[in-house]
């Protein structure tokens, strides 16, 4: 599973926090659905708590993704498009 979400992740140029969803067939094999962003991001959603965990506070979780989406978003603006 985790292998599956890497590789989607990377495939669709991913970058942060994203919530791989995937099925569990019959035969035991998994399937990817999708590759979604955090529904329901608040102190007491389990990414957060996670986090919490390993001694980042919800503030400082919100201030190292916005970071992130910055530091992506200045990444991009540097690639030259050539017709």
């Amino acid at each position: 599973m985790k292998e599956q979400a890497i590789c989607a992740f990377k495939s669709l140029d991913c970058s942060g926090l994203v919530r791989a969803d995937f099925f569990l067939t019959k035969d035991q094999r998994l399937i990817i659905n999708e590759v979604n962003t955090m529904p329901g991001f608040t102190p007491f959603s389990m990414f957060p708590l996670l986090w919490k965990e390993a001694g980042v506070s919800y503030p400082e979780l919100i201030k190292r993704l916005i970071d992130l989406g910055v530091e992506r978003h200045q990444e991009k603006q540097q690639i030259k498009h050539t017709k």
